[in-house]
């Protein structure tokens, strides 16, 4: 094997985990996001629950960020929350996810 092909094959190694690690911040954060709607709704218990996992489901079955962002946006109207406010959520949770991910060990993640 060449040294080209090695710096090839690291390459490759390291998109796959960077994608991987995306999926999964993704999914974390969808989930912190509609944790955070399921409150403002006055979710609780298994409500909550639900309303987050349909979150995380919707987003892996090919949901946009947009879509998801509108999805939010669109339930929590009635409760006075504008779509900038949940655009600022959605950022935090994000960084949420990708900090509580890299502080798990390397074979958690």
């Amino acid at each position: 094997m060449t040294t080209f092909d090695k710096r090839e094959q690291g390459f490759e190694a390291k998109f796959a985990h960077d994608e991987e690690l995306m999926f999964k911040a993704t999914a974390r954060s969808n989930k912190l996001l509609g944790l955070w709607a399921a409150g403002q709704l006055e979710l609780t218990g298994d409500a909550a629950a639900s309303y987050a996992t349909a979150l995380v489901t919707a987003s892996l079955e090919n949901r946009s960020v947009d879509e998801t962002l509108r999805k939010v946006s669109d339930d929590l109207a009635g409760k006075g929350i504008l779509p900038e406010q949940v655009a600022q959520k959605m950022r935090e949770c994000l960084h949420q996810a990708l900090a509580q991910l890299e502080a798990l060990p390397s074979d958690q993640r």
